[in-house]
């Protein structure tokens, strides 16, 4: 059997795999800690299991209409309202089965084969690959600590072709939780929307980014760019990974595109998940995710001072999502070897840089602090341990 040279072209998901070798790990007996996944350990809000058990109660579970259910788009419009200030006709969002699913469908929206759309590097992985898939000509911008690991309007102006048809930022980022300044998104955008190119903002992290000194939530594109594509996600600020359930905001035009392409590529999203997730909008929900969002801040101040206490260097400390990223360039091994040692040696489950993309791909390392604090405790003592056997 001949497989495409589309499926050839696409590169093992590297966090999966440590994954899978944690996996085995643990199998032999060994307690692992699994710093290698962006899944955050505590689950959904109560409400919300309490919702899927009324809607699992409930029997029959019907397709619903290929764009979500009418009540989680409105649900998700006002939560864009009371958290963000920015007003969205319910229309506009596309609930979809998972935020894969929403790059699926956008992707296919505006993507030709040969058209040039910029990524920094680094960045998460499956981005690209969606954007490849298509044949796009994915044109991966060197970023370094100077601009926070993302890309700047200087660095798109300077590598914009006559081919260039999009781009696409993650703010914040995976996989160094930093994100773009709103004035330097803004600038970006406007280049791109004056010479006529698409804008996909990936926001899954943006509600687990770092409120300002009023207390305020991040910045949304939207709030400044209304014609940006914006990308989001119940699995990481809801806790609901396993539940595949995202949604994207389109402009009103895309709008029946996106429905055709979702009739033929899923059907719809998961009805039990949508009903479910109409749950994480009431206010004992909301409060619920914010106490861990802040729970998460504490945790990054361990991770941080942690890692400086061993040296292991973090060049950009992260304001948002769950992640850090710290370079190994100091201990005489690749990424890769340090991930690879670390997990065979003190059985801490980390991903390398060759995950993100080329630049740094040798020298960071990205560690998920979605797991307990005493499991974080753990690790970096082990990871302690690791480093003394090093400098032996």
């Amino acid at each position: 059997m001949k497989i495409s040279q589309r499926a050839q072209s696409i590169d093992p998901f590297f966090a999966m795999e440590f994954g899978k070798r944690a996996a085995a790990l643990e199998a032999q007996g060994h307690h692992v800690i699994k710093l290698s996944l962006g899944e955050p350990d505590f689950g959904p809000p109560p409400a919300v299991l309490d919702a899927a058990r009324t809607a699992v109660d409930g029997g029959s579970l019907p397709y619903t209409a290929a764009l979500g259910m009418p009540a989680l788009r409105a649900a998700i419009a006002g939560f864009y309202l009371r958290e963000h200030g920015v007003t969205i006709a319910p229309n506009r969002i596309i609930v979809t089965a998972g935020a894969s699913a929403a790059l699926l469908l956008v992707t296919a929206a505006l993507v030709d084969p040969g058209d040039e759309v910029i990524v920094g590097d680094p960045s998460y992985p499956c981005n690209r690959q969606f954007l490849s898939s298509f044949g796009a000509q994915v044109k991966l911008v060197k970023t370094d600590a100077s601009t926070r690991f993302q890309l700047s309007a200087d660095s798109v102006r300077a590598n914009w072709t006559q081919g260039t048809k999009g781009l696409m930022i993650a703010t914040p980022s995976n996989p160094t939780g930093t994100s773009v300044a709103p004035l330097e998104l803004r600038a970006i955008c406007e280049w791109a929307r004056e010479n006529d190119a698409w804008r996909i903002v990936d926001e899954i992290y943006l509600n687990l980014g770092d409120r300002d000194d009023a207390g305020r939530a991040p910045q949304t594109v939207l709030a400044f760019d209304d014609g940006a594509i914006v990308i989001n996600s119940f699995s990481k600020y809801f806790g609901m990974t396993g539940w595949r359930l995202g949604w994207a905001v389109v402009p009103e035009g895309m709008v029946p595109t996106m429905e055709r392409l979702a009739q033929n590529y899923y059907i719809c999203p998961s009805n039990v998940s949508q009903q479910a997730a109409l749950a994480c909008f009431t206010p004992e929900s909301l409060a619920i995710c914010e106490e861990r969002r802040v729970e998460f801040a504490r945790r990054r101040e361990l991770v941080l001072k942690g890692l400086a206490g061993i040296g292991l260097p973090v060049p950009v400390p992260p304001d948002g999502a769950f992640y850090v990223y710290f370079d190994v360039g100091g201990t005489g091994l690749t990424s890769w070897q340090f991930c690879e040692r670390a997990l065979d040696e003190v059985h801490v489950a980390l991903t390398p840089g060759k995950d993100f993309g080329h630049c740094g791909a040798d020298r960071y390392v990205r560690l998920s602090y979605a797991s307990s604090r005493e499991s974080l405790d753990e690790a970096i003592r082990r990871l302690g341990v690791f480093m003394d056997r090093l400098g032996g």
